[in-house]
């Protein structure tokens, strides 16, 4: 998926601090809630991916790289991409998501929303 395709979803997990409004996955939340999507909290407000009611369109990781991995490798529930936010990734974070097979992309949804947002 390229970032017009993701922000053409409608449900989103930003993983990271999303409760402090210093923080970007806290500024991504508000953002997107702003436009009108569904957004769920971990990190912070859910402890994990799997507490999610529902389906998941899309991941965003704006998280340490070696929480973010733990929260993937825990995932139980489909999405359709994982967004990468930069500063998100590691080596082991972008190894298993290639080992894995997973959908990503590395890109941020802040210019997302500028740029694509519904």
């Amino acid at each position: 998926m390229n970032l017009k395709e993701i922000m053409a979803q409608q449900r989103f997990a930003v993983l990271g601090d999303t409760i402090n409004p210093e923080k970007y996955a806290c500024k991504i939340k508000e953002g997107l809630l702003d436009k009108g999507y569904t957004v769920y909290s971990v990190g912070k407000e859910l402890n994990s991916l799997n507490e999610i009611e529902g389906d998941i369109d899309i991941i965003d990781l704006c998280i340490h790289p070696a929480k973010g991995l733990k929260l993937l490798q825990e995932n139980r529930k489909p999405f359709k991409c994982i967004v990468v936010q930069p500063g998100a990734s590691d080596e082991a974070l972008m190894a298993y998501l290639k080992e894995q097979n997973l959908p990503y992309l590395d890109g941020c949804l802040l210019v997302g929303l500028s740029l694509y947002a519904k």
